[in-house]
């Protein structure tokens, strides 16, 4: 395995304009990103109550249907977007939330398919993006370990040869105490040595934090994807701002997975710089055949 990819998540930073979501996409290539991530749904596959309301978390009290509406990337600007990353030879892909999705994602010829925690549990949903023949990520956030191992269990058992699972705190943001990264260990155990991946399977980390500390401790452990939420500021404002990064700090959350990476997986050689190792001198010279003592040394 090379270095993790890193994957800027765009998901609502778009704030409503293509041009702002083009923008992002190009911060994203001059910051080192290996791919982007979109969300491709609409707000009425997502909510059918128009009262029902956000019960907790950084949008609480807010109409759902309303937020999804605000966070939807419309449909139509897909192909200029996945045009844009292929232009920056970065990985377009999308989280799908319904068939209908997966069926226009394949006229784009999405390369890959995330499953969001949240829909974990939707098996119809799992099988039909398997049976794209496509790699597949999961995000962990919600899920508990029967959750995960049956949504990948029927994604392999359906044509995927390539699953991901992502380590992830469903907290918007996650504080560093709350990562709880040894279990991404112990998935990596679970998984990736299983027979149930017997075919690629890997772990990577969904990373919500503020920081890259976490990003780094994940490549130490064997993440080979990190991925994270991108915006231009902060300060611009939008749902999924508070938890975001701006392009000069993934640029430096790169510096720090690479330089986490070369750590551990460089290869140990001997130092070359010998100046202060001791050597053994003669005290005087001495004729051929004189037998050698410590105090001639």
């Amino acid at each position: 395995m090379g270095r993790p990819l890193i994957c800027a998540e765009l998901g609502a930073n778009h704030n409503g304009s293509l041009e702002r979501a083009l923008h992002i996409i190009d911060a994203a290539a001059r910051a080192g990103a290996g791919a982007v991530k979109f969300q491709t749904w609409s707000a009425g596959t997502m909510v059918l109550d128009r009262e029902a309301r956000a019960p907790s978390g950084p949008w609480a009290g807010r109409l759902l249907y309303e937020l999804y509406e605000e966070a939807y990337t419309p449909w139509e600007w897909h192909p200029t977007l996945y045009a844009a990353v292929r232009s920056h030879r970065m990985i377009p892909f999308s989280s799908v939330f319904d068939l209908e999705s997966i069926a226009f994602l394949e006229t784009l010829d999405c390369p890959m398919y995330k499953i969001a925690s949240f829909e974990i549990e939707d098996l119809r949903l799992i099988r039909a993006a398997a049976k794209t023949g496509k790699p597949m990520v999961m995000s962990t956030g919600i899920a508990n370990r029967p959750m995960w191992k049956h949504a990948a269990g029927t994604a392999l058992l359906h044509g995927c040869k390539d699953i991901t699972l992502l380590h992830c705190i469903s907290d918007y943001p996650a504080s560093a105490e709350k990562m709880a990264l040894g279990d991404m260990k112990a998935m990596m155990g679970e998984f990736v040595t299983s027979p149930m991946a017997d075919t690629i399977g890997r772990v990577g980390l969904s990373d919500h934090s503020l920081s890259y500390h976490a990003a780094m401790v994940a490549t130490a452990l064997g993440a080979t994807m990190i991925e994270k939420h991108l915006t231009l500021k902060r300060s611009d404002g939008g749902l999924d701002a508070a938890f975001s990064i701006e392009p000069p700090e993934l640029e430096k959350m790169k510096w720090a997975i690479n330089l986490t990476y070369d750590s551990i997986h460089g290869e140990r050689l001997p130092s070359t710089s010998n100046h202060y190792k001791r050597s053994l001198y003669w005290r005087d010279d001495y004729p051929v055949g004189t037998l050698v003592s410590d105090d001639m040394l």
